[in-house]
């Protein structure tokens, strides 16, 4: 074989990669910029509203794509269709109101603690108690336990719920996933919607149907969900797990990045610091996990 037919594949690979990473980077950056986007309206309706916007019109754009009615979920599937739904909706408010009182990119520091919390506590793997430390050493100047931190100690508080919301979303999330396409997240939006909306409506009453609000709320609902949502389906079917994790796991930087170039949002060395510790942390734990996976294929294939 030529030098150059030996090319090709390599070639083919970097170009069947780029796609679906790029996607997956534009997810990161959609996602951030719906939070910021979010941001600005919480003078005019609250975190409340803008939660109750979010949702309520994301669920409308899925529940259109998907038309989910088409097959209803059967009995047993829907008590953890209500509960992934409803963590949905409170991992939502509780990450608003987070950010209506710190950072964006220290708010997202901390709620990524949950889904790395879920993934440790499902690990055997003695190094993975490294990743661990290290996620601790990150959020310790987050926290105030010591001093001053100079930030607001309801906003950590409300960010430590939406990673405990994130932790379950994802526990009851695995358990729905058995409905087809996007359909469990369609029907989990619209549980979510159905109490996240009556809590905006009781805070901010007729606000929320100002044409401006409107239009910034469904301007959040496309970058926040139904685009970033569009997007990670793209990337999972064409990138290895531990690829997708790894770039993941760069939300809190890719958020605090947004912050500052869309709103101002200037964060201490320390706190930089303390968010690099959290994605390292995620991005050790992503790569344990492929070399997890990996092993055991490799055993299964040996065993054949």
């Amino acid at each position: 074989m030529s030098s150059s037919a030996a090319r090709v594949p390599v070639s083919s690979a970097s170009s069947s990669v780029a796609g679906p990473l790029g996607c997956l980077l534009a997810s990161l950056l959609s996602q951030y910029v719906g939070a910021a986007s979010a941001k600005g309206l919480f003078a005019q309706v609250g975190a409340e509203g803008v939660t109750a916007l979010r949702v309520s019109l994301a669920a409308l754009i899925l529940m259109a794509v998907w038309r989910p009615w088409r097959t209803w979920p059967g009995r047993r599937v829907v008590p953890d269709l209500i509960a992934y739904g409803a963590m949905l909706g409170l991992m939502n408010l509780c990450i608003y109101q987070a950010m209506a009182r710190i950072p964006i990119g220290v708010a997202i520091a901390i709620e990524v603690t949950g889904p790395l919390a879920v993934a440790m506590l499902g690990s055997r793997r003695p190094r993975d108690g490294l990743w661990v430390a290290l996620a601790v050493v990150g959020l310790m100047p987050l926290l105030p336990i010591r001093g001053a931190t100079g930030l607001d100690p309801i906003g950590v508080m409300w960010a430590g719920a939406a990673a405990v919301c994130w932790a379950l979303y994802i526990v009851f999330g695995k358990r729905a996933s058995a409905l087809p396409g996007g359909q469990a997240a369609a029907w989990g939006m619209l549980v979510a919607a159905t109490f996240t909306v009556p809590v905006g409506v009781a805070h901010a009453g007729a606000a929320l149907l100002a044409p401006g609000v409107l239009l910034t709320g469904l301007a959040v609902a496309l970058l926040s969900s139904a685009a970033p949502y569009s997007l990670e389906m793209v990337a999972l079917r064409r990138l290895p797990s531990h690829v997708f994790g790894l770039v993941v796991s760069a939300s809190p930087a890719v958020a605090a990045l947004v912050g500052f170039f869309m709103l101002g949002e200037r964060l201490s060395a320390l706190q930089w610091a303390a968010i690099a510790c959290v994605v390292g942390a995620s991005a050790g734990s992503a790569l344990g996990a492929a070399s997890s996976a990996a092993s055991a294929s490799s055993t299964g294939a040996d065993s054949r």
